[in-house]
Parts: C-alpha cells; sequence; structure tokens
C-alpha cells in the first residue's frame, strides 16, 4: 500500500470507484466480523461474502490469501472456540504444513474475518483494520455493536484523528 492510499484510508477518503471487488471471509456468528462488514458497505461496497464455515476456502486458497497477507499459518490460526487446544496446536512443533491441513480439517481454526481488496489481504482483527485495505470514502459515521465510535460524521477513522493529535 501506498503513503497516499495509507493516508487515504485514514485521513482524506478517495472516494469509490464505480467497481470495486472486495471479498470478505466471514462468520456471521463472529461480531468482529459483522462490524468488518458493515464497514465495508458504509463505503458503498457490496462485497462477495464467503462464508468459509459453510464453503471453507480449499488448500490453493488458503496458500494464496497466506502469502498475498503475507502471514504464517500460525499468524491466522484462532484458539477461542476451536478444537485448538484438543488438538494440541499450541506446541511449536507443528509445521506450517501441518497447520494448514489442521485448518483445512477444521475451519474453525481459520481467525476471521480475511478481506481481500485491490489494495490489500488482512486478518481484520480489530475490525477498524480494515481501513488499511480499504482507501475508500465511509458514506457516514460507523460505530461497532458495543457502541465505540470508529468513523465520525465526515467518514473519517476516529482512532487515527486521535493518534495524530497526540
Amino acid at each position: 500500500m501506498t503513503d497516499n492510499q495509507r493516508f487515504s484510508a485514514h485521513e482524506g477518503p478517495s472516494p469509490a470507484p464505480a467497481t470495486v471487488s472486495v471479498t470478505i471471509y466471514h462468520n456471521p456468528a463472529c461480531g468482529t466480523s459483522r462490524n468488518v462488514l458493515a464497514l465495508i458497505r458504509n463505503a458503498g461496497i457490496e462485497p462477495t461474502v464467503v462464508e468459509y464455515l459453510k464453503t471453507p476456502p480449499d488448500r490453493a486458497t488458503l496458500l494464496d490469501l497466506l502469502q498475498r497477507m503475507p502471514a504464517r499459518p500460525r499468524d491466522v490460526l484462532r484458539e477461542k472456540g476451536t478444537p485448538y487446544a484438543e488438538l494440541g496446536l499450541g506446541s511449536s512443533q507443528f509445521t506450517d504444513e501441518q497447520l494448514i491441513e489442521a485448518m483445512l480439517a477444521h475451519p474453525i481454526l481459520l481467525n476471521r474475518p480475511i478481506v481481500v481488496t485491490p489494495w490489500g489481504v488482512k486478518l481484520c482483527r480489530p475490525s477498524e483494520t480494515v481501513l488499511d485495505i480499504l482507501p475508500l470514502a465511509q458514506k457516514g459515521s460507523f460505530a461497532k455493536e458495543d457502541g465505540e465510535r470508529v468513523v465520525d460524521e465526515n467518514g473519517k477513522n476516529i482512532q487515527y484523528l486521535r493518534r495524530k493529535d497526540t
């Protein structure tokens, strides 16, 4: 991502192009995933939503996502609410290939949401990190499900503006 794109994502959002392809690997039971989906829609984009527990990525897709982030399998491995502990995946003995095999066998092990945009691929935790790879104007204010404001009424990232002022 260029500095202009990063600047645009936080302070001076650019208008949305007529067509922007965005994909979210989504779990509708996850609040962070729902917040990310809502931020994408707040930018005027209707993304391709892949409910990855119903339609898990295949090996080639998972490897492509990891390469494009860039990340190693352990970086996107979810512990909470998964068979992580019972499979002993906390052990450093597991190779990247073995972790990929575990994620393919148990898609719930893949942390979410992973978002693919023309500006990058990212595991978007916390939810406002999607703005790093979505440098488009937000259509209005946005607050997370818990009430935390992320985008002000002018479409600017509130947390970025707070950091800039300090």
